[in-house]
């Protein structure tokens, strides 16, 4: 763990040294989030600190990755140095939606056919096994967009997002170490130092945000982990003490926020007969901070479910999936019921 803990140390000292100069330069240069209509934040704020997430997170990588497994780890490094160029562009100049999602398949066409991650089974869901090439590349492709996309969603509220990712990483990485991937687990150490670097900046009150260009690439970096995790896990022997039997219902358990969110607010505009891609304030963090919550408290509650999914999934790392998904549903449905109705109630008072 040592090698880990340092990885960890060298991001957070670069990005904690990057993000006031980038503070410093977005103010001169205009480059902010202007409060509006769905946004929370009342102030102008610097929109780019992802930048820092970034280049703290690629350094320590490279410097605490073995040389000789540089080779192992490019095509990862360069798939999230495009999704990297897309958030800043988009930071800078909004890209239309299309442009956005042909970019992120591109970065994910790279993991997928130069590293060869893809989910290649379903693990005995519903029965089924070995998937054919072709479904198993759609697979990849969806979940890998789902989860890049759903992270970019929650990036909504001071300290939301970067506490939501340093949750799921240090799941993660402190995994990886369990079954001896050390790459994997320093990967995951060394974005979760930026990440933590980035959050004293973005705690309420912020002073920056991570904008898409830390939002797309902490997505895609999530949606990397845990299909690795799903696979890797999934061919672990059987007396593994670290072994999950439900693969899938564990990575979902780890990023479950996002995941969760999503598709809340698909089903809340469908409902309404509104498009689920257009923008409103229906996302769950909005539905607590309507409690009366603060930004912070709003934040730590998310994080707390986050965590008790976890610990569910430990608890119970003997089930199948299908028991693991359908307890996952069930749960967060009735958490978003309950949800709903403290809202009602206090709305009525």
């Amino acid at each position: 763990m040592a090698v880990e803990l340092a990885a960890a140390i060298t991001s957070f000292v670069i990005a904690f040294l990057i993000v006031p100069v980038i503070i410093k330069y977005s103010l001169r240069k205009n480059l902010v989030d202007i409060p509006g209509r769905r946004k929370i934040h009342k102030k102008v704020t610097p929109s780019m600190g992802g930048i820092a997430i970034f280049i703290g997170f690629f350094i320590s990588s490279l410097i605490w990755t073995d040389i000789k497994e540089w080779g192992y780890i490019k095509f990862i490094l360069v798939a999230l140095f495009v999704i990297f160029f897309i958030g800043v562009r988009d930071d800078l100049v909004p890209l239309k939606a299309m442009v956005k999602l042909m970019g992120q398949i591109m970065a994910a066409s790279l993991v997928i056919f130069l590293f060869d991650l893809r989910i290649k089974t379903f693990y005995g869901l519903f029965g089924v096994y070995e998937l054919p090439a072709i479904l198993s590349y759609i697979v990849t492709y969806l979940t890998i967009i789902v989860i890049t996309n759903s992270f970019n969603l929650i990036d909504g509220l001071d300290g939301l997002a970067g506490t939501i990712a340093i949750v799921a990483l240090l799941a993660f990485g402190i995994w990886f170490f369990l079954v001896d991937d050390q790459i994997f687990s320093i990967l995951s150490f060394s974005m979760l130092g930026a990440i933590f670097a980035f959050l004293i900046f973005n705690w309420e009150p912020s002073e920056v945000f991570m904008g898409d260009t830390g939002a797309l690439v902490i997505g895609m970096m999530l949606a990397i982990l845990a299909i690795h995790f799903i696979n890797i896990n999934y061919n672990l022997p059987e007396m593994t003490p670290y072994k999950f039997h439900g693969s899938v219902g564990t990575a979902a358990c780890i990023i479950i926020i996002p995941l969760v969110d999503t598709l809340r607010i698909v089903i809340l505009r469908i409902s309404k007969g509104q498009s689920p891609f257009v923008p409103d304030k229906s996302h769950v963090h909005h539905a607590i901070m309507r409690l009366g919550m603060s930004h912070g408290q709003t934040t730590l509650i998310l994080a707390g479910v986050q965590v008790l999914y976890i610990g569910l999934a430990i608890v119970f790392n003997q089930f199948s999936d299908i028991y693991v998904l359908s307890g996952l549903l069930v749960l967060s449905f009735l958490l978003s019921v309950t949800l709903d109705r403290l809202i009602i109630n206090r709305l009525s008072d």
